[in-house]
This record gives C-alpha cells, sequence and structure tokens, in this order.
C-alpha cells in the first residue's frame, strides 16, 4: 500500500513538471519599486537591463537595476519629461521642460555628463541609434534640437507649430514629427536635415513608426482617426477610424499590427498593416500608454483612471488585467527579461510585472 503512495506521488510530480516545462510562464506576478515624485516616462537599455524613469516632480532620473530592483537617482534638469537610450553607446537623453536643456546620463556609472542646451520646452525625445544622433522636438519654439550624440554639438531644424510627438525610422534615416497644431507631420531627412511637411488629421498628437514596412501612423487627437504615410513617398496613403481620442500607440513589427490606445474611449483599435482593416478591444478606464513584446506577442496598455494594465494577447485578442499603483502613467518593456514597468504617477512608483516558471 505504502509501495502504492509512493509510485501515485511520484506520478503527480511528474505531472506537475511536465506542465510547468511544457506551458511556460503564464500568470504574471508583480512587485513594486519606489521611485522619485510623480514618474512618468520610461525607457529600457535591454543590454544592460537598467531602466530609467523621469520623476517630473523631483526633478531626477531614476535607474532601475533589472536583475535586482535596486535604483540610483540621478539628478537631471527642471521637470524632466521625456526620456531615451541608445544603446549602442549607452548614454541616455532626459529632455527638461522648464529649464530647456538635455540631461545626458552615462548609463556605465549612472551619473549625468553634460546639460546640452534646446529649444523652447523640450517635449519629446528619440534617438536614432544607427546615426547617434538625438531629436529633441521643442513644444514653445517650433523646432527640434539634433544632438549629435559623439560630439554634444547641436543643430536646428525649424518644423510646425507645437510639435508634440516625435518618432524615427533609423532603416530610412528619417524622423518623423508630428504638429499638434498645424494639422501636419514635419518628415526630416536624417542626412542633411532637410524637411518635408505631410498634411495630416485634426490635432496629431502620438506618432510610430514600423520599420520592416516603411509605414508611419499618425493619432489625429480631434477627430479620432490615424492617418498613414509611405516612408518611400512621403505621401498619405489611408485615413483610418478610431476611437475616442486616439493618444498612444505600440507596434509589433513581428506580426505587422499597430495598437492605438483611445484614452476617451477606453478601448485600443488594433490596425492590421496589411489591410488597414481594425478591430477594437476593451480595455480599462483611460489607456494612456502602450509596451509591445514582440518576442511574446504581448502588449500592455496602461489605463490611468482605473489603476491598471490590460494585457492583450496578440494571437487571439483577449485580455486580462493586472493592478498596478496609483494613475499608472508610462510604460516599457524589456523583452529579453520579459518584464514590464509601469510608471505610477500618484503612488511615486513603479510596478513591476514578471512571469516565474
Amino acid at each position: 500500500m505504502r509501495k502504492f503512495g509512493i509510485s501515485i506521488r511520484i506520478v503527480f510530480l511528474l505531472l506537475l513538471f511536465y506542465c510547468k516545462s511544457t506551458t511556460g510562464p503564464s500568470i504574471p506576478e508583480v512587485t513594486t519599486v519606489s521611485v522619485g515624485d510623480s514618474p512618468f516616462r520610461m525607457c529600457v537599455n535591454t543590454s544592460t537591463n537598467r531602466i530609467y524613469v523621469v520623476n517630473t516632480a523631483d526633478n531626477n532620473v531614476t535607474v532601475i537595476d533589472g536583475a535586482t530592483n535596486f535604483t540610483t537617482n540621478v539628478a537631471a534638469g527642471n521637470v524632466p519629461y521625456a526620456i531615451c537610450v541608445n544603446p549602442n553607446t549607452n548614454k541616455i537623453y532626459v529632455a527638461n521642460k522648464e529649464s530647456d536643456n538635455v540631461t545626458v546620463i552615462d548609463g556605465s556609472t549612472s551619473s549625468a555628463t553634460n546639460t546640452i542646451t534646446a529649444g523652447n520646452e523640450p517635449y519629446q525625445i528619440c534617438v536614432n541609434p544607427n546615426t547617434n544622433k538625438i531629436y529633441v522636438a521643442n513644444h514653445s519654439s517650433n523646432n527640434v534640437t539634433v544632438i549629435d550624440g559623439a560630439t554634444d554639438f547641436t543643430t536646428t531644424v525649424a518644423v510646425g507649430n507645437v510639435p508634440y510627438a516625435i518618432c524615427v525610422n533609423p532603416n530610412t534615416n528619417k524622423i518623423y514629427v508630428a504638429n499638434i497644431h498645424s494639422d501636419s507631420v514635419t518628415v526630416i531627412d536624417g542626412s542633411d536635415n532637410t524637411t518635408t511637411t505631410v498634411a495630416v488629421g485634426n490635432a496629431p498628437g502620438a506618432i510610430c513608426v514600423n520599420p520592416s514596412t516603411n509605414k508611419i501612423y499618425v493619432a489625429n487627437i480631434n477627430s479620432d482617426d490615424v492617418t498613414v504615410i509611405n516612408g518611400v513617398t512621403d505621401s498619405v496613403t489611408n485615413i483610418i477610424a478610431a476611437g475616442e481620442h486616439p493618444y498612444a500607440f505600440g507596434v509589433n513589427p513581428s506580426i505587422n499590427k499597430i495598437y492605438v490606445a483611445n484614452s476617451l474611449g477606453d478601448d485600443v483599435t488594433v490596425i492590421n498593416g496589411a489591410t488597414d482593416s481594425t478591430t477594437t478591444i476593451v480595455s480599462g478606464e483611460y489607456p494612456c500608454a502602450i509596451g509591445v513584446n514582440s518576442s511574446t506577442n504581448k502588449i500592455y496598455v496602461a489605463n490611468s483612471i482605473s489603476d491598471d494594465v490590460t494585457v492583450i494577447d496578440g494571437t487571439t485578442d483577449s485580455t486580462s488585467t493586472i493592478v498596478v499603483g496609483d494613475y499608472p502613467r508610462g510604460i516599457c518593456v524589456n523583452s529579453s527579461t520579459n518584464r514590464i514597468y509601469v510608471a505610477n504617477a500618484n503612488s511615486s512608483d513603479v510596478t513591476v510585472i514578471y512571469y516565474s516558471d
């Protein structure tokens, strides 16, 4: 009888091990990391497993060690508002909205190495790692500051009225600036800083690029639609209806799908990049930021009012919900570790979502 009981136990353990090894990580777990006051935007260097969080009310950046969740704070300028990283140089660039400059952080030492003058109210920032150029959209001076990452020298490029969002296609060396008050996108040729203007919808407030298809997507906040731009011709190819107040994007180049967070509609519009057809997925209240893990085909939507994250399965469009901190405003994904980081503005912390075997 005892021998039979032992056999049953062995079979049970083998089945448990088999289930774990074949299903893989499926149940999310969370932990909380304290950061500065009013954390907002974030970025991650997957090469070093470091996460960078701008704390707008503390005028600093919290650096999270992804392996240990230990933190270091680095002083920035006045009201740090946007951040990006060049993984090739391990340098981080912080746009300081009220001090009109950019803080440069050395990722190897987690220390500020320079402060670079930008335009009036630097609002968004992006980097082309292939050329080591950084682009800063200056909200109130209607221009973009171009920083040479090798020298920290700058050039200024005139754009439209109130540049509000910016992105880059590193494959084509083109930079796209959404000008919210002139209903246009300025296309900057990174090789010589010449520009082209493309008319879009009403109040373009977010922009993204699928580098695999060389298509650019512009979220028009007031006309509740998305303008699609052909990156070869710099011409509009389609206008796609979205939900109410499209506010943020996520792109999965692997499956050619674009995710649009409709902040006042409490849903996400999913665009099939091959056909421009759409589906709608219900999210939490006021979705305002999206992170995509192309490796797992999971999409993470930060919902500010309902204090949670909607997880979308990119294969089935099924969803689940993870409770996070108070007023989540920023999100980023480390695809190398399959960890998701959510900046909670009102609770001054970051929720780390992870999957254990």
